[in-house]
């Protein structure tokens, strides 16, 4: 109902939304306490205004609320349901070596999930997947010695060739880490 509120500008504008009134009362407190009235507080310790009490828990309810809302959008949770869907997912195993990826299967259906497991060989390596117009849609860490493979899954709705880098330091030709998915129509 309200995704635009957690991605991109959204997401954007919901920080700056959450962040101005702070910012604002916080000018203001050090404004008035440095300008106006620098003498020391009438105001008992133990004592909590009914403003501050107000101000505070609108602050803990909307932080809380953006938080519940914005689960869904986090990675694991977004894997758990893709995988308790149902749906078949298309299966993507991946090993990352010093400069360039194994990739088991480089063409994949647009619209049905994808779950990438990966793995590095030798040092840190991150595998982060860029959509045709640049925008990056995620990205995995991979580390060597782990005994279970990283993992996430992730459904691509348009097809078209999409990007792969590698975001960890790996050493002199980092710079030249990359790789590329080909996202097809989806077959009826």
């Amino acid at each position: 109902m309200l995704d635009f509120l957690f991605t991109g500008w959204g997401a954007f504008w919901m920080t700056l939304f959450m962040l101005v009134p702070f910012a604002a009362i916080f000018t203001w407190v050090v404004y008035r306490k440095s300008v106006v009235d620098s003498a020391a507080s009438g105001t008992a310790r133990k004592s909590l205004s009914r403003l501050e009490g107000v101000w505070l828990t609108v602050v803990f309810v909307v932080f809380v609320a953006v938080n519940l809302a914005s689960m869904k959008y986090m990675p694991t949770i977004a894997t758990a349901h893709a995988a308790a869907s149902g749906q078949p997912l298309q299966q993507v195993d991946l090993t990352a070596t010093s400069w360039s990826y194994q990739i088991s299967i480089r063409e994949i259906e647009a619209g049905k999930p994808v779950r990438f497991s990966g793995k590095s060989a030798d040092t840190m390596h991150g595998f982060a997947v860029y959509h045709p117009d640049g925008r990056m849609l995620f990205t995995m860490m991979l580390m060597p010695g782990l005994k279970n493979p990283t993992s996430i899954v992730h459904t691509f709705n348009e097809p078209g060739i999409y990007k792969v880098r590698c975001l960890e330091y790996c050493g002199v030709a980092h710079h030249r880490m990359a790789d590329e998915l080909v996202v097809v129509k989806r077959s009826t």
